[in-house]
């Protein structure tokens, strides 16, 4: 791109593309430093109880191992907040997979095979991992994730209920999903002679990296240096920092030499992480004209007894639509099992599935068409806290949706298309995410020879946030879009807050047009030739971004589904999705559309492929790889559209952007769940929706 007209919004192709693609882009197992040595894992093998002895004679005899870290030996760390990262620390065991040993070598096979040496012996415990709805000791917990409260209630949802002309009640299931990025959670650290350490990770936040670490071993932050440049994926999973990067930092400290650790696949889902399994029970009452008179959203989740984390899973019920009585509640046990955490659109991803399935059951149940029963109940508030939104796209997603979708030549009757076996249905579901921003800080700077450089310690996981973090600049400066470098991933540049909940763009990118604005007018008042030594702008949006919003701010979308139903095999397959989306001002339609279809697939993983199995009685879950763990791949991904509204919301940011990374898985488990119920006339309540699940309930269809 060589002009300066409408850089943003322009279809521009990621600056990092042939970096990438030629193998030069490096990741965090790939810095090759001096000397380098590999460590590798030991995790325990029981459910819950005491580390009595580790006999790691075998392992240091194996050619080329250097050291095996215990609790006994490992440096010492201060307490973190987080109490996953105290790897190494005690004897104590939590959970199956909590690592208790780690082999250091020459090579990585050196290490792998030093591990598979090391002979742990244990004090088990009786262990408790069964999540179910009816525990004795579940609890309403004070805060979900992200400081929501646990419990929040509206008028008289019971007696509305009661009342109510048209009643649904009905629970729905959601086993615990896990990330899988495509590049393990690797980390190669290295402590310099002068006490300083470097460590290059794969994180989605740089900045919060160097501060646990500083924390932890002791140090001013400043003489730690973390470097994310390049990160294979994350989707949540590396939002904070995880036990490999403590490890790698131990493991250089204890051998004097840099240390590489790449997390093996099938350790991930006990170390790094998961969407928490959730039970939820929804109860809908509405006039006969559909209105709703009473919404009651309880989730029942589990968090582990190492650290609390409560997935915000009944959070959407308070913003989608009319319920002047209203109940959204969470309750949460404590069991010994890994720690869930954030996972693409942690909260919405969940709750979104169970409320956009009982709309379904609401719309069948009141004779009202999916769609206008949404619309019938569009808010003029924001329910639960009766704040305006800044803009709420969601009727004009339905209205296009259905048009592109065709939806208004479906057969409302479940159960009655057919093209031979395959039993043929169509489903809608409602989207939405909150907008979400953090201060940030940016520089940018006009070197000799026309050339431009924006540095800020923001995190590309894959999104293309170089990319349009240079289209906000170019467009600020006035400049080709070619003569932008952007420098990000590192805390040696301008601090800025991690790439999470889809506020990255938004974060950053107000800072990176502050600061090129700066630099704009510094350049205009500038005579003659650029100095040597460029001339600077900095910018910091703490106060801009920091600020209370009168509005509610949020995202919202429709997903459209089409699955064809194996009537012999009770495969499942979605033969089309459509997407349309409310989010702002879409400022890269390239990267934008990745990100929306990808995260459409995702919730079609979450629909049809993607689940897990708690083993009680060891604890931990069977499918740990991407053998057992099916998510899908291009054989499964059918044509998947996604468009957008052209939003315009002066209540953002600057550049009138909305998030875009998680808004598109969240109502595509849902769609695809009620098009399956339209192919039926069965309803299945507990995806994924697999042959078993569905031959289970064929007899129940009415083409039986």
């Amino acid at each position: 791109m060589t002009g300066t007209r409408d850089v943003l919004g322009a279809d521009a192709e990621r600056s990092e593309a042939r970096d990438k693609v030629t193998g030069r882009a490096r990741y965090a197992a790939e810095y090759r430093p001096a000397d380098r040595a590999y460590a590798w894992p030991v995790p325990a093998t029981v459910a819950r109880g005491r580390v009595t002895g580790v006999d790691d004679r075998q392992a240091l005899a194996v050619r080329g191992v250097l050291a095996v870290l215990t609790h006994e030996n490992a440096p010492r760390v201060a307490a973190p907040d987080d109490a996953t990262l105290a790897v190494l620390q005690d004897d104590r065991v939590p959970h199956r997979g909590w690592y208790v040993a780690l082999v250091v070598a020459e090579t990585l096979e050196d290490a792998r095979a030093g591990a598979a040496a090391v002979r742990v012996s244990y004090g088990t415990e009786e262990h408790d991992v069964l999540l179910t709805r009816d525990r004795p000791d579940l609890r309403t917990p004070e805060e979900a994730n992200g400081g929501h409260p646990g419990l929040r209630e509206r008028g008289d949802p019971d007696g509305a209920f009661a009342s109510a002309a048209v009643r649904v009640e009905a629970e729905y299931a959601l086993t615990a999903l896990h990330n899988h990025p495509m590049e393990p959670h690797a980390a190669t650290a290295h402590w310099g002679g002068d006490g300083t350490l470097t460590v290059q990770d794969s994180s989605q936040g740089a900045g919060v990296v160097r501060d646990v670490l500083a924390g932890m071993f002791g140090l001013d932050r400043r003489r730690v240096t973390v470097v994310s440049e390049h990160v294979g994926g994350g989707f949540g999973s590396k939002g904070t920092p995880r036990p490999h990067v403590v490890l790698a930092v131990m493991a250089s400290r204890h051998t004097g030499r840099p240390v590489t650790l790449a997390l093996p696949r099938r350790q991930l889902a006990a170390v790094v992480g998961h969407r928490a399994p959730t039970l939820h029970r929804v109860r809908l009452g509405a006039g006969s004209d559909g209105v709703i008179t009473a919404l009651d959203h309880e989730v029942v989740t589990l968090t582990s007894r190492v650290r609390e984390f409560v997935e915000q899973a009944a959070v959407p019920g308070r913003v989608m639509y009319t319920s002047p009585n209203s109940r959204t509640v969470h309750r949460v046990v404590d069991l010994d099992v890994a720690t869930p955490s954030w996972m693409r659109a942690p909260g919405e991803a969940s709750g979104m599935y169970a409320l956009e399935s009982a709309m379904d059951e609401l719309a069948e149940a009141a004779g009202l068409d999916p769609v206008e029963l949404r619309l019938r109940n569009e808010p003029a508030a924001e329910p639960d806290s009766g704040r305006p939104f800044s803009s709420r796209g969601l009727p004009g997603c339905l209205r296009e949706g259905a048009r592109r979708f065709g939806w208004q030549d479906r057969d409302p009757r479940p159960g009655v298309r057919r093209e031979g076996d395959l039993l043929i249905g169509s489903g809608v579901a409602a989207s939405t995410y909150p907008v979400l921003v953090g201060p940030s800080r940016a520089s940018a700077t006009a070197e000799p020879g026309g050339r431009h450089v924006i540095r800020v310690n923001a995190t590309d996981i894959g999104t293309g946030a170089r990319t349009v973090l240079g289209q906000i600049a170019a467009q600020a400066l006035g400049v080709p879009l070619d003569a932008v470098r952007v420098e990000i991933g590192s805390t040696v540049l301008p601090s800025a807050p991690l790439a999470g909940g889809s506020s990255g763009t938004a974060s950053w990118g107000w800072a990176v047009h502050r600061a090129s604005e700066q630099l704009a007018a510094l350049l205009a008042e500038h005579t003659g030739p650029v100095p040597a030594e460029g001339l600077t702008a900095l910018a910091d949006t703490r106060a801009e971004a920091g600020a209370a919003v009168p509005y509610a701010r949020h995202a919202f979308g429709a997903v459209f589904a089409e699955v064809g139903v194996d009537a012999v095999t009770g495969e499942v397959r979605a033969r089309r999705l459509l997407g349309v989306f409310a989010a702002g001002r879409v400022l890269n339609p390239r990267t934008a559309r990745s990100q929306l279809t990808g995260g459409m697939t995702m919730g079609l993983g979450m629909a049809l492929t993607e689940g897990t199995t708690r083993d009680a009685r060891f604890g931990d879950v069977a499918e740990c790889d991407l053998a057992s763990y099916h998510v899908p791949v291009c054989a499964d991904v059918p044509l998947v559209e996604a468009h957008w509204l052209d939003e315009d919301d002066p209540h953002l940011n600057p550049m009138g952007s909305k998030g875009i990374g998680e808004i598109g898985i969240v109502g595509t488990a849902a769609a695809i769940g009620n098009a399956v119920h339209h192919a039926l006339g069965a309803r299945l309540r507990e995806p994924p929706f697999t042959p078993d699940k569905v031959l289970a309930r064929m007899h129940r269809a009415p083409h039986r």
